[in-house]
C-alpha cells in the first residue's frame, strides 16, 4: 500500500473502508472523487460546488464481461506531472505547460481506470490488458450535472454526418433522449462554471456522441461497426448507405488504452484558449523527421468558383487559371495553392489531370515562385488504391492533399484518417481533412495531419444565411477547443444581415470587411485559407496586404474578453511581435482591453478597424497606424457584425 502521507502531500486521500477515492487538481481547487463499489462512478467539486454527481462508467464486451461492474481494486497508484511539450506545429503556443495529477484503479480481470486532474479540467479513460482481441458491445458514458445549466447543442440527425453542425443554445432540461449532439459541446452553469466535453486520443475506436437524458442527465452513444454499404444512385463517389452494422461498436486488441473523456472544467473563460488538453492528453508525434512540415496560408479556388477578370484567358478549371492563382500567391507570400474539385479526370479518375490542366508544367511553375500544390481527392477513391496514388502525387511534387466526404465517425473511417496521415506522412506530404469529424488527437500523432474542418464555415454563404456573426463567434468557444479549424475565411464582398443574399457562383460573407480579416488572428489553423478572388484581394490590396502578415502558428496566446456567441477578443503572439483580433456578433459594442501584459510601455499598431459607415456598408473600414501605450487600455468601437485586427511592434 502506498504512503498515505505522501498521497496527502499531492492531493490525493483514500477512504479504505468506503473505497472513494478524491483527486484534486495541483491548485486544489478542482476535485474528482471516484467511487467503487458494485460499480464505478465519479463526481466532480470547483471550489466546493458540485459540477457532476455519480456519473457511471463501465464498458461491455461480446465475452459477456462487464468492466465497470462489480469491481475490485486490487492496487492504486498517483503520479503528479509538472513538464513542458512542444507541439511541433504550434497552433496555440510553442510551450505547452502540461501539470496534473493521476489516480491510476488497478482492478481484476486485467484493466484499469485512470482520472487525470488539471487545474481547469479532469479526463478518464480505460485500459485493458489481455492476450487476445476484444470486441466492444457499449461504453457507458453518463454525465449527470448536479444543476441546470445553459448548452450550446451542435445537434446531429443521424451518425453519417459531416459534422457541420449549428449551436443552439438552449437549457440542459429542454434535451431529451431523442436528441443528440456530435463533441465537442459546451454547457455553463449558473454560478459560471464552464464545462466543455470532447475527447482525446482517438484511435481505433469510433467516435463519442451524447445524446440527452432525464432532468440535467445525458449519456454516450457511438456508431457501430459497418458491415455493408450500398451504393446511392447519385453520389456513389463520395457516399455511402450504411445497409448493415454488427451489434459491437470496436473490435480491436486486447492490450490497449482507450480514448479520454475529457471535460475543461473552471471558471476562466481563458483556460479554454490558453491550454490545449486534446493535445496534452493524446499521444505525441510519431515522426522523426519534422522539419518539412511547412505551416501557410493558401489560395483557394473553389469558393469563389474561378472567378477572376482583367485576364486575356478564360477562366475556369485550366492550367491559365491555376498560373494566376500561383502569381497572386507568390505576390502576397502565400506558401500554396490548392486544386480543388474538378482538376482530375473525373472524381474517381483521380491518378490523372483534367485534359485542361498541365500539372507538371503548373508544378514547376509553381516551384519557381516558392509555392507548394495542393490537392483535393474524394476519400472514397483514395482508400481504394492509397499507395499507387499517394506515389503518383509524390512523383508530381504535390505538397499535400484535401480529403473530403468522410461523413462517418465509426470505427473503420477513425482507422481511414490515422492510414492516411501515416501514408502522407511517409511521402513527406500534408492532408486536410474536410466533411470530418472534429480534431481529437492523431494531429498530436502525425502532425503532418494540419488542420481539418468538421465545423459550418464559410462554404455555407453560398448556399445559406446561418453562416451569421454570432455563428462565428460561437466557433471559438466550442469546436476551436478542440483542435485547428479550416473555416475558410478571408471573403472581400461583405454586408450585413439586410443586405445579405446567398449566391453560388460570387458568394458573399455577413458581417464587416474587418470581422473577416479578424478571423487570421482569431482562428486557428496552421494552413490557414484565402477563399476568394485573388481578383478581388487585387482589387482590396490593403486588406490582402494585412492579412498576409498574420502567422497561422503562435508562441502565445491571451484570452483578453469575450462571452460566447456575443464576442471576443485574443492576442496572440509570433515571435517579436503581438497580433490582437476581435470578433462582434449582430449587436454594436465598445470594449476595452487591458494590455498591460505585453512587454514594454509603447507600441507600433497597424490597424484595420470598422469604418464609421460598417454598420450600412459592411465593406466599409479604416486602415490606421499610431502609437499604443500599454498603461492605458484600448478603446475599440465595433460595429454590429464588425471585427478589429491589430499588428502590434514594440518600440
Amino acid at each position: 500500500m502506498k504512503s498515505l502521507f505522501f498521497v496527502l502531500l499531492i492531493g490525493l486521500s483514500l477512504q479504505l473502508f468506503g473505497k472513494e477515492y478524491k483527486l484534486s487538481s495541483p491548485d486544489k481547487n478542482l476535485f474528482v472523487e471516484v467511487k467503487v463499489d458494485g460499480k464505478i462512478s465519479w463526481d466532480v467539486t470547483l471550489n466546493g460546488q458540485p459540477v457532476f454527481a455519480d456519473n457511471d462508467i463501465s464498458m461491455v464486451f461480446s465475452s459477456g464481461e462487464t468492466i465497470g461492474r462489480s469491481p475490485n481494486v486490487i492496487d492504486w497508484d498517483v503520479t503528479s506531472v509538472d513538464q513542458n511539450l512542444f507541439p511541433e506545429v504550434p497552433r496555440r503556443k510553442s510551450v505547452l505547460r502540461d501539470n496534473y495529477n493521476q489516480l491510476t484503479l488497478k482492478m481484476e480481470s486485467d484493466y484499469s481506470v485512470v482520472f487525470r486532474a488539471y487545474d481547469y479540467g479532469v479526463a478518464y479513460r480505460f485500459e485493458i490488458n489481455r492476450k487476445d482481441s476484444v470486441y466492444i458491445l457499449q461504453e457507458q458514458v453518463d454525465l449527470n450535472f448536479s444543476t441546470n445549466a445553459t448548452c450550446w447543442f451542435p445537434e446531429e440527425v443521424e451518425m453519417v454526418s459531416h459534422n457541420e453542425r449549428l449551436y443552439i443554445k438552449t437549457d440542459i432540461e429542454s434535451i431529451d433522449s431523442n436528441r443528440f449532439c456530435s463533441l465537442p459541446v459546451l454547457f455553463e452553469d449558473h454560478s459560471g462554471t464552464k464545462i466543455l466535453f470532447t475527447e482525446a486520443d482517438l484511435f481505433d475506436y469510433p467516435n463519442l456522441y451524447l445524446f440527452g437524458g432525464k432532468g440535467t442527465s445525458f449519456r454516450g452513444d457511438f456508431p457501430k461497426v459497418v458491415m455493408e454499404v450500398q451504393i446511392p444512385e447519385t453520389g456513389g463517389d463520395r457516399d455511402e448507405i450504411i445497409s448493415k452494422e454488427a451489434d459491437y461498436i470496436a473490435g480491436t486488441v486486447g492490450s490497449r488504452s482507450f480514448p479520454w473523456r475529457v471535460f475543461y472544467i473552471t471558471n476562466q473563460m481563458a483556460d479554454l484558449f490558453e491550454y490545449d488538453l486534446v493535445y496534452q492528453l493524446s499521444r505525441k508525434s510519431n515522426l522523426d523527421d519534422t522539419d518539412w512540415i511547412k505551416p501557410g496560408k493558401v489560395a483557394w479556388d473553389w469558393w469563389n468558383a474561378n472567378n477572376i477578370r482583367n485576364v486575356n484567358f478564360k477562366s475556369g478549371i485550366n492550367t491559365e487559371t491555376y498560373k494566376y492563382y500561383i502569381d497572386f500567391a507568390s505576390r502576397f507570400g502565400l506558401e500554396y495553392i490548392i486544386l480543388d474539385e474538378g482538376w482530375s479526370k473525373s472524381t474517381t479518375e483521380i491518378k490523372e489531370s483534367s485534359s485542361e490542366i498541365d500539372l507538371v508544367e503548373l508544378v514547376n511553375y509553381a516551384n519557381e515562385r516558392n509555392v507548394g500544390v495542393i490537392l483535393w481527392v474524394l476519400w472514397k477513391p483514395l482508400d481504394q488504391d492509397m499507395q499507387s496514388i499517394l506515389d503518383t502525387y509524390q512523383s508530381w511534387g504535390i505538397k499535400g492533399i484535401k480529403v473530403d466526404f468522410m461523413q462517418r465517425n465509426d470505427q473503420y473511417m477513425v482507422n481511414y484518417y490515422e492510414r492516411v496521415a501515416t501514408e502522407t506522412a511517409k511521402r513527406k506530404m500534408l492532408v486536410n481533412f474536410h466533411g470530418a469529424f472534429k480534431p481529437a488527437g492523431l494531429q498530436s500523432y502525425y502532425p503532418n495531419f494540419i488542420t481539418n474542418e468538421g465545423l459550418r464555415g464559410l462554404e455555407y454563404c453560398k448556399w445559406s444565411e446561418n453562416i451569421t456573426p454570432g455563428h462565428n463567434v460561437t466557433l471559438p468557444f466550442i469546436r476551436m477547443v478542440a483542435g485547428p479549424m479550416d473555416f475558410t475565411p478571408g471573403a472581400m464582398i461583405n454586408a450585413q444581415p439586410d443586405n445579405f443574399f446567398h449566391r453560388f457562383n460570387r458568394p458573399m460573407s455577413m458581417g464587416t470587411r474587418c470581422h473577416q480579416i479578424a478571423m487570421y488572428v482569431i482562428y486557428e489553423s496552421p494552413l490557414q485559407m484565402l477563399s476568394d478572388s485573388p481578383s478581388n484581394y487585387y482589387r482590396e490590396e490593403e486588406s490582402a496586404d494585412f492579412i498576409s502578415k498574420i502567422p497561422v502558428i503562435w508562441d502565445d496566446t491571451r484570452f483578453l474578453q469575450g462571452k460566447t456567441g456575443e464576442y471576443i477578443a485574443i492576442a496572440r503572439k509570433k515571435d517579436d511581435t503581438w497580433y490582437i483580433g476581435v470578433l462582434n456578433n449582430e449587436e454594436s459594442r465598445q470594449i476595452e482591453l487591458d494590455i498591460s501584459f505585453l512587454e514594454g510601455d509603447r507600441y507600433f499598431a497597424e490597424i484595420m478597424q470598422d469604418g464609421v459607415n460598417a454598420d450600412r456598408h459592411a465593406e466599409d473600414y479604416a486602415k490606421i497606424s499610431r502609437i499604443i501605450d500599454t498603461k492605458h487600455k484600448l478603446q475599440i468601437d465595433l460595429a454590429n457584425g464588425g471585427g478589429f485586427a491589430a499588428v502590434l511592434k514594440k518600440m
